[in-house]
């Protein structure tokens, strides 16, 4: 079975904003996010993630309406548990939400969500966008209790913070990473809920995910944006690809 890859192309809008922040909507604003939700897919992507922040630092609302509006792919959102986000999400109904963890001081999502800790103030979110059709992710470290607590709450899906596993030392702490992610993801299959992975996922770490069985999706975003500088768009996610055949979900060796 081959791996479904979606790109996220939250960091292009980070680009674009870098100089247009005061004018996201110019004629002159680029890169243009929709341009590259449309590359992604000519390079074989499945679906296109996008994070609209509460501080608007990459992503803005508008950018999310045009994406949906411009592709045939599925929408991946990821978004924190606001009313705000909520109320996006309900007008902008993606097929897919994910859950995750948002503070204005990180530079990107670190760590995964408590559904445990948070289960109370998560499960009416859960079942308002599970009630208007959208199906729910929680991006969430590798550890069992909150795999488990996804699947009690009713989420389709778990997304397995794998941050850790990237920037661990290659050797003991990788493989160590490595076993925490194989872990989780059969207490994830074995409880019936789909596992995808994701977060600082590169080139030449990818093929060692290969490892962790019972995959369906990556989501893979900063890493193909700065091969994008390279060698465009469409070669970056068509090069990201390529790395991804031949997964067995039954258990790859290393």
């Amino acid at each position: 079975m081959n791996l479904l890859l979606g790109v996220n192309i939250d960091h292009v809008a980070t680009l674009r904003q870098a100089r247009y922040a005061l004018l996201p909507d110019s004629p002159n604003a680029e890169p243009s996010p929709i341009d590259a939700a449309e590359d992604a897919k000519l390079g074989g992507a499945d679906s296109i993630t996008i994070h609209v922040r509460g501080d608007r630092r990459h992503m803005q609302e508008a950018d999310a309406y045009r994406i949906k509006a411009s592709t045939d792919l599925p929408i991946n959102f990821e978004m924190g548990n606001t009313q705000e986000m909520i109320d996006i999400a309900l007008k902008l109904q993606p097929k897919f939400i994910c859950l995750v963890p948002e503070t204005r001081e990180e530079v990107t999502t670190e760590g995964g969500l408590d559904v445990a800790g948070l289960f109370d103030e998560l499960s009416p979110t859960v079942k308002i966008l599970q009630e208007a059709g959208m199906e729910i992710s929680m991006f969430v470290d590798p550890d069992v209790c909150q795999i488990e607590a996804s699947a009690k709450i009713g989420a389709e899906m778990v997304e397995l913070h794998t941050g850790c596993f990237a920037n661990a030392e290659k050797g003991c702490e990788r493989d160590e990473e490595l076993d925490r992610l194989r872990i989780a993801a059969q207490r994830g299959h074995e409880l019936g809920i789909q596992v995808n992975a994701g977060h600082g996922i590169n080139y030449e770490n990818i093929q060692q995910i290969h490892a962790v069985p019972h995959l369906k999706e990556l989501n893979i975003g900063h890493s193909i944006v700065a091969r994008s500088v390279r060698v465009g768009f469409r070669q970056a996610v068509e090069e990201m690809r390529e790395l991804m055949q031949g997964y067995n979900p039954e258990g790859a060796q290393v």
